[in-house]
């Protein structure tokens, strides 16, 4: 089966919007600069789009330099050009209640996002190790994993059974491939990009942030209404999910292009 690379994506502040790439260098935390910053309340806890889905209107860029955001909507009359400091006072911060480390990025970006969001919060970069639950990986800011993979026809399944398409931002993955099928993402265990590997450890169980449109912010009740007639799963621990994507650790790193080859080398 022969299958491509069509997106890449990076999300260099966590629940704000993304960054395509045409060529991403994969690290062992994912994409260079993915969820190397996040948003944070006064108490340390993350920010996401599920409170606040103006979020969705950030739009970052960071060069490993300079962090430049704009803002899709009203609020600040200029775009952000944060140079980010070599250090600075590490706090301690939460992501879904797990503990981690950033770097606080002064007063001056705080302020911008205060008055983008109408909400107190202050800017992180990350710092530290995270490691992650399962499948021996590490991760920066993202939720639980380094990467998101998604399949082209996974999206064409589902935008089938809707009233109105939708895009493939609703669902926030870092790599996009075509040529595996129609939730063909499930049943591979492990794919080969050149030289890179990556091992797909666990479905990604979908939040409301998918029901965000993330260019307007504005919230409905899809997809979450209609994959879950028919994409609930039932994880080991008991839990439910409505899946959509896969859930990926590296295991051998490099550089991803849009238009390589992508190689299932193992399947279930």
């Amino acid at each position: 089966m022969t299958a491509v690379v069509r997106e890449l994506n990076v999300y260099p502040i966590k629940s704000a919007g993304g960054t395509p790439l045409t060529r991403a260098e994969l690290l062992p935390e994912g994409f260079q600069h993915d969820r190397a910053f996040m948003l944070i309340r006064p108490d340390g806890r993350h920010l996401s789009q599920r409170e606040i889905p103006r979020m969705a209107l950030l739009r970052p860029s960071y060069d490993g330099v300079k962090l430049t955001v704009g803002f899709a909507g009203t609020g600040p009359d200029a775009p952000l050009g944060h140079a980010v400091p070599a250090d600075g006072p590490v706090l301690d911060v939460t992501v879904h209640g797990n503990p981690c480390a950033g770097v606080d990025q002064g007063d001056e970006a705080a302020e911008w996002f205060t008055a983008a969001l109408g909400r107190e919060c202050r800017l992180v970069g990350f710092t530290g190790r995270r490691p992650t639950k399962v499948g021996g990986g590490t991760v920066r800011f993202a939720d639980e994993f380094p990467l998101l993979i998604v399949s082209v026809e996974s999206l064409a399944e589902l935008n089938s059974r809707l009233d109105e398409p939708l895009p493939m931002n609703r669902f926030r993955p870092n790599i996009v491939v075509e040529g595996l099928g129609a939730w063909g993402e499930d049943s591979v265990r492990s794919l080969r990009i050149g030289e890179v590997e990556l091992e797909l450890v666990k479905p990604c169980a979908r939040c409301v942030i998918t029901t965000t449109d993330q260019e307007t912010a504005v919230k409905g009740r899809e997809p979450l209404r209609t994959l879950a007639t028919y994409r609930t799963l039932v994880f080991p621990d008991g839990d439910r999910g409505v899946i959509f994507g896969q859930n990926a650790v590296p295991r051998a790193l490099g550089a991803i292009a849009v238009g390589d080859a992508v190689e299932a080398t193992r399947r279930d």
